[in-house]
């Protein structure tokens, strides 16, 4: 019993953005009907890594979900998304903006039935203005958003992070847009459209990128691996690889410094605060830089945790997987698919105290919860397999 149990949802889309949005939902005990294409479902049960056709990333990024195998290019498959919907707290979709209402599903028509409603609409540009009918996926919206300018090292082109992190952000921010029109519900207002866009979900990240600009006419440009302007916040080589080191506050600076043995940096005025310190933060990169690359990774960590320094080496997937405060916190989740295979899936955060989130079962088959839902429509089995002949269901 999550803090959203007795929340009804209906995702309609399919990969990334809407699917982690409603996962999360889901998490923390919303019922979720996804609603896929019969025959093919969504494209994630077959991207990135399969096992036996279906993709692992598919168990964890719908888990908890049903699965309803609905043809929405059908007349009868499109009444029956309609009383799924109308009778939904949310739905949560993510077709380019058009598409709902040519289905006879927009919104005007959706919030008639149900005043109630909470309509979340993940785009790559919104439902407005002069981009929105062009087609945006993440990658794009990373580089429309500022994010991709500012990324990598000057003298190269930008780079991209190795996920999808622009349809993650919509995700995040559909679901809070979700859940402040649902306190909004409770305080006595009605249901309303949750316009989230790929690249304003990026851009809402960017920082004092703008406000530098409007006041200065200062652009952010690519510094690698630094935090410009906070210092020193970096990557060092050591012997054996690379360590990220973040001593950027007054306090830990001077710890910092102490212990690489350069208590006249620590001691120096020039950078009691960050704003001296970012002034010369080639003399202080080199004298950190001067003292790791002497020591394997290892001692480098030792030193600067005994120091009360933020200090990590980049986490594999085999370090995460392995690494004991990972375990503590329960964000290894460890399953099993039907045929035995073991599959450990992330595990959920944020931690609630009182109701948090669980996985009570990982991605389903397609159409694997046909029947149930619509049973729940009043269909009986006749009227489901008559369906299922005609192609409508699945």
């Amino acid at each position: 019993m999550g803090p959203l149990s007795g929340i009804k949802v209906v995702e309609l889309g399919g990969l990334i953005a809407a699917p982690y949005a409603t996962s999360i939902l889901a998490q923390f005990g919303a019922e979720v009907v996804k609603i896929e294409a019969p025959g093919k479902g969504d494209p994630l049960r077959r991207w990135r890594k399969v096992h036996k056709g279906t993709s692992y990333w598919w168990y964890s990024l719908n888990r908890n979900k049903k699965s309803v195998a609905l043809d929405l290019k059908s007349e009868r498959g499109r009444r029956i998304a309609f009383e799924l919907l109308k009778r939904a707290d949310i739905v949560v979709e993510n077709f380019r903006p058009g598409y709902l209402e040519s289905l006879g599903l927009g919104p005007e028509t959706l919030l008639r039935e149900n005043p109630k409603l909470i309509l979340v609409r993940i785009s790559g540009y919104g439902q407005t203005g002069p981009y929105k009918d062009k087609p945006g996926f993440a990658a794009v919206a990373e580089a429309v958003g500022g994010l991709r300018y500012v990324s990598g090292y000057p003298d190269r082109p930008p780079v991209r992070v190795g996920i999808s992190l622009g349809d993650s952000l919509a995700s995040l921010h559909g679901v809070i847009g979700a859940l402040l029109a649902l306190h909004h519900l409770k305080s006595g207002g009605k249901g309303q459209v949750v316009d989230v866009a790929l690249y304003e979900s990026v851009f809402n990240l960017m920082e004092s990128l703008i406000p530098e600009y409007s006041a200065l006419g200062h652009i952010r440009e690519r510094t690698g691996s630094a935090l410009p302007g906070i210092a020193p916040s970096n990557s060092y080589p050591c012997q054996d690889g690379d360590v990220v080191i973040a001593g950027n506050s007054d306090g830990i600076f001077v710890r910092l410094m102490e212990a690489i043995g350069r208590k006249d940096l620590a001691q120096d005025a020039r950078l009691a605060h960050n704003e001296g310190r970012a002034a010369h933060i080639e003399e202080i990169d080199s004298a950190i830089g001067a003292w790791t690359e002497r020591r394997a990774s290892a001692d480098v960590l030792r030193a600067l945790d005994k120091a009360e320094v933020p200090c990590a080496k980049a986490f594999s997937a085999k370090d995460i997987h392995e690494d004991p405060h990972y375990r503590a916190r329960g964000m290894i989740e460890p399953h099993r698919l039907n045929d035995g295979t073991q599959l450990d899936l992330p595990g959920i955060a944020p931690k609630l105290s009182e109701t948090p989130g669980e996985t009570r079962w990982l991605g389903p088959a397609l159409g694997e919860h046909t029947s149930e839902v619509l049973a729940s429509l009043g269909l009986d089995e006749a009227e489901v397999e008559a369906l299922r002949k005609e192609g409508v269901v699945s």
